[in-house]
C-alpha cells in the first residue's frame, strides 16, 4: 500500500501542536527512539485500523465478536437494569453494540475517544441503531483522568468499563494496572469492567497477526510518521523507512517497530534526529497474557473475575470482572 505523505498538506498552518512536539521530541530522543501508539489514530490511521481488522491473519475481531455474541445475555445479566456503559477507546462502536443491544434498557452510552473522526462516526452508528438510548460522547485521552458526563444517576446505576480488542494489551503490565485501578474509582463500588484480552500462543500466529501479507499493517505503522509530515511540518521519507513486527519471548509481546532502511536525517521544525542504517523507532507493544496471570494482575488493580471465556481455537478472551468491595 503505497503512502506518500512526504509534504504537508497546504491547509496544516504554520502552527504546530506544542504538546504533540513535546511527545515527539522526548521519543526521538531517547537512546531507544520511540513514538506512542496513541499517535497511529488520527483520521487515516483510525480507517487504516478498520481495515487490520478485516485482514483474515488478524484473529482478535472474529475471536472476539463470537465470545460477544455467545455471552452478552450472561454479561447483561451482571449488568442489570439501566446501567451506564463507558467505553474508553471507543473506535467504530461495533463490539459495543452488540453488548449495548443485549443489555437491559441501559440509561447511557459514553464513549471515550482520541480521534474526534473516530468518535464522531462512533456516536452516529449507536444513535442510528438504538435513537432512545443517552449518548455522552468524551474526545480525550483515556490514559489521562476525565470526568464522566452529568448524567440521570439512579441509586441502583451499575457502571459498566467496556474495553474490547487487545487494546489493554498495548500497556506494560504495571500501567495496565495503574488504568485498571483508575477505571475501578471510575465504576464505583458496584462497578463492571469487560475487557478482551489477547493471549499467550506461539509467534507463528501473533506475528502475521501484526505484519499481514496485504500490507495493512504496514502502512498504519508507517502513517504515524506521515501525520508527523502533515501536523508538524517534518521531512520525513517514508520510502527510508520499514515496518517491522515480532514476538519478544521474553517479554511476552509483540513489538512493533519502524526500522531505517539507510543513515538518514529528519527535521521536526527546529529539531533534528539522526537515525543508523538498521535503528528503529519502536511504535507499539502489545503484551499477551495467560488468564491466571492476568486475573492476578486485575486483582492487584482492584477486580475480582467473575467470567472468564475463551473463543473456541484458544486463542482470545473476554473477560468479567467486579469491583472489589
Amino acid at each position: 500500500m503505497a503512502l506518500d505523505h512526504r509534504k504537508p498538506r497546504a491547509d496544516t498552518g504554520a502552527v504546530m501542536d506544542a504538546e504533540l512536539l513535546g511527545v515527539v521530541v522526548d521519543g526521538l530522543s531517547a537512546a531507544q527512539k520511540w513514538l506512542p501508539p496513541k499517535l497511529f489514530y488520527d483520521e487515516i490511521g483510525s480507517r487504516l485500523f478498520e481495515r487490520i481488522c478485516e485482514q483474515p491473519e488478524y484473529y482478535i475481531p472474529a475471536a472476539e465478536r463470537w465470545l460477544l455474541k455467545a455471552h452478552a445475555n450472561a454479561l447483561a445479566q451482571y449488568g442489570g437494569p439501566a446501567c451506564v456503559l463507558i467505553e474508553p477507546g471507543a473506535g467504530s462502536a461495533e463490539k459495543s453494540l452488540l453488548l449495548l443491544q443485549a443489555l437491559d434498557q441501559p440509561l447511557a452510552y459514553v464513549p471515550v475517544e482520541i480521534s474526534s473522526t473516530a468518535l464522531a462516526g462512533s456516536v452516529a452508528r449507536v444513535r442510528a441503531a438504538m435513537p432512545d438510548l443517552q449518548v455522552q460522547p468524551l474526545c480525550a485521552d483515556f490514559t489521562r483522568a476525565f470526568q464522566l458526563p452529568k448524567l440521570d444517576w439512579r441509586p441502583w446505576t451499575r457502571r459498566i468499563v467496556f474495553m474490547p480488542g487487545s487494546t489493554i494489551g498495548n500497556f506494560a503490565p504495571h500501567e495496565a494496572r495503574s488504568l485498571m485501578a483508575d477505571w475501578r474509582r471510575l465504576a464505583g463500588p458496584r462497578g463492571l469492567l469487560v475487557l478482551g484480552v489477547d493471549l499467550l500462543k506461539p509467534r507463528e500466529v501473533l506475528e502475521p497477526a501484526y505484519d499481514d501479507a496485504a500490507g495493512v499493517t504496514a502502512a498504519f505503522n508507517l502513517n504515524l510518521l506521515a501525520r508527523l509530515n502533515r501536523e508538524l511540518q517534518a521531512d520525513f521519507d517514508l520510502d527510508a523507512f520499514a515496518h517491522r513486527a515480532w514476538f519478544n519471548q521474553a517479554e511476552r509481546r509483540v513489538e512493533m517497530h519502524l526500522v531505517s532502511r539507510r543513515a538518514q536525517q529528519v527535521r521536526i521544525g527546529t529539531h533534528s534526529f539522526s537515525w543508523t542504517r538498521g535503528e528503529t523507532i519502536h511504535t507499539e507493544n502489545s503484551y499477551k497474557y495467560t488468564p491466571a496471570d492476568f486475573a492476578v494482575l486485575a486483582l492487584d488493580a482492584g477486580w475480582f473475575r467473575r467470567e472468564l471465556w475463551v473463543d473456541p481455537h484458544g486463542r482470545f478472551s473476554l473477560q468479567c470482572f467486579e469491583a472489589r468491595r
